[in-house]
């Protein structure tokens, strides 16, 4: 049986083994550029590398993160009905081949009297999709850090993304689109999970 549990990617509990290293990230662009046959030097490519390194920095940032860096805020008011947060924008990575994908993630949870604020709610999907990523554990990652440190009752987490890997690469279907599922708690019952899909899905 595997070691690493449904919240981490390994042994550091899915962030970076060390800091962030700007400078080798730049002659890595550089000697990317080069393979592809391209001239760093030339006006358009000069600063490329520094940018490149310092986007990646900003894309991944969620390797230098932890889910309690998140959810730091808790208000205990007694409130144990649904709480949905729909439409929160997802920006990711897949891990395969670093190309991004993007849509929406839908995150339900029922407190057993302590919530969070809204906020944090879509700082804590923006953590785990910085970081290189499938969309499946990406899913199963913020309902688990839901469940690990609200303590809630039940989670819910509903992920839509189209990926670039798939639409301009590769098959190059342009309207495919992924959607996955996590659920945990009292939302596995049948009529519990149907009032919280019929929440998300009303528009």
């Amino acid at each position: 049986m595997s070691e690493i549990s449904s919240v981490s990617m390994g042994p550091s509990d899915g962030r970076a083994s060390h800091p962030y290293d700007q400078e080798r990230a730049e002659k890595a662009v550089r000697e990317l550029l080069l393979a592809l046959g391209e001239d760093p030097e030339r006006e358009g490519l000069k600063e490329t590398p520094a940018r490149v390194a310092r986007a990646f920095k900003e894309n991944f940032e969620g390797l230098w993160q932890k889910p309690e860096d998140v959810l730091t805020t808790t208000f205990d008011i007694g409130h144990e009905e649904l709480v949905i947060i729909r439409d929160i924008e997802v920006f990711s990575h897949c891990e395969h081949h670093l190309t991004p994908f993007h849509g929406v993630a839908h995150v339900g949870y029922i407190p057993s009297g302590k919530i969070t604020g809204l906020s944090k709610v879509a700082r804590l999907v923006d953590l785990f999709a910085r970081r290189p990523q499938v969309q499946e554990r990406l899913t199963t990652q913020i309902a688990d850090a839901l469940v690990e440190i609200l303590k809630p009752m039940g989670v819910i987490v509903i992920i839509d993304c189209e990926h670039l890997c798939m639409s301009m690469r590769g098959v190059r279907k342009s309207q495919a689109r992924t959607t996955t599922s996590a659920v945990r708690g009292v939302l596995r019952d049948a009529t519990t999970r149907a009032e919280a899909i019929s929440l998300i899905t009303n528009r």
